[in-house]
């Protein structure tokens, strides 16, 4: 996408999947994200205690993988997490007290 917002490309599409928080890591070669199966949350919802998978894709939008399958939601990833060399990024994992997850 150029400057001005013309010449967007899409990066990511998924039938059954969601994907949000997309964060480009510092040497601008990989991107982390967040992906909930749809059905789950609705588009303008932004909710915790969710099964998401954390995805790592190359910044061409190619070579999208998940990484790992998770229970979170708001809060696991949606600050740039990377580290500054690009090799680490964090994110949030929990469970819920009493709660098979």
């Amino acid at each position: 996408m150029r400057a001005d917002g013309s010449v967007q490309t899409r990066m990511t599409h998924d039938d059954e999947w969601n994907i949000w928080f997309p964060h480009i890591s510092p040497d601008r070669e990989k991107v982390a994200m967040l992906a909930y199966r749809k059905g789950d949350v609705k588009p303008s919802e932004h909710l915790p205690h969710r099964y998401v998978e954390l995805r790592l894709m190359d910044s061409d939008g190619g070579n999208m993988r998940a990484v790992v399958s998770l229970f979170g939601g708001q809060g696991t990833m949606n600050v740039n997490s990377w580290s500054p060399d690009s090799k680490k990024f964090a994110y949030v994992r929990y469970r819920i007290r009493g709660e098979e997850v």
